[in-house]
């Protein structure tokens, strides 16, 4: 129907749409009514429908909103291939792990506004380096974790619940000297890790707020 709607004779149309079907992994459900697909099966739809004039532009909005996790990585890997495949893809989403992994340029957007642009790694370096967390067996414990830890840092560790994190001067050795001061001043710990920042920090650092906490607001000004 989309070929034909396309100007396609009806033998291209349907010689493009077989093409596509399979492409997607639809082939065992192309005779079935599309009412009766799963969230990941429509997605797929909806992609194959967009490509049958084979644009080299493409436009997804929102794309893996309410699927679940199989089919999120499914739909990412079909994405991917795209680009692969030379197409341009403008995609905007508010999982930024997504964007992490797919988008070669990123542009975040708050209220209406883009107020940061650049590569991944780019918009991770303006967080700092990498970090440490540590959560604590006891969170009261907190506040003497921060004082224990502060010589690892820049600027002071900040903590929330049992978690206190902070942004190390340096990788290396980082871990071992942090074990030692929290074991110098009596602190039992469950877990110790060092993490680069991810896009979230990245706009948590931007806005104060977790990209979560934006879509809700949007939506609930929208509504």
């Amino acid at each position: 129907m989309v070929g034909r709607l396309y100007g396609e004779k009806r033998a291209a149309a349907k010689k493009r749409a077989s093409e596509l079907i399979e492409q997607f992994g639809l082939t065992e459900a192309a005779k079935r009514p599309a009412k009766t697909y799963s969230g990941g099966m429509r997605r797929r739809l909806d992609l194959g429908a967009a490509l049958v004039a084979k644009p080299p532009v493409l436009f997804l909005d929102e794309p893996t909103t309410g699927l679940d996790p199989r089919s999120r990585l499914d739909l990412w890997g079909t994405i991917e291939e795209l680009v692969g495949e030379g197409r341009t893809v403008l995609l905007t989403t508010q999982y930024l792990d997504e964007a992490d992994r797919l988008a070669d340029q990123i542009a975040v957007i708050d209220h209406g506004k883009v107020i940061a642009e650049g590569t991944p790694d780019q918009l991770k370096d303006r967080v700092g380096g990498e970090r440490l967390e540590v959560t604590l067996a006891d969170a009261a414990d907190a506040d003497r974790a921060v004082r224990a830890l502060a010589d690892l840092s820049e600027q002071p560790p900040a903590a929330e619940g049992q978690v206190v994190s902070l942004t190390a001067r340096q990788r290396n050795g980082t871990i071992v000297q942090a074990v030692g001061k929290l074991a110098e001043a009596g602190i039992d710990v469950d877990d110790l890790v060092m993490r680069r920042p991810t896009l979230d920090d990245v706009f948590l650092t931007l806005t104060g707020r977790a990209a979560e906490d934006a879509e809700t607001e949007r939506r609930g000004e929208s509504s």
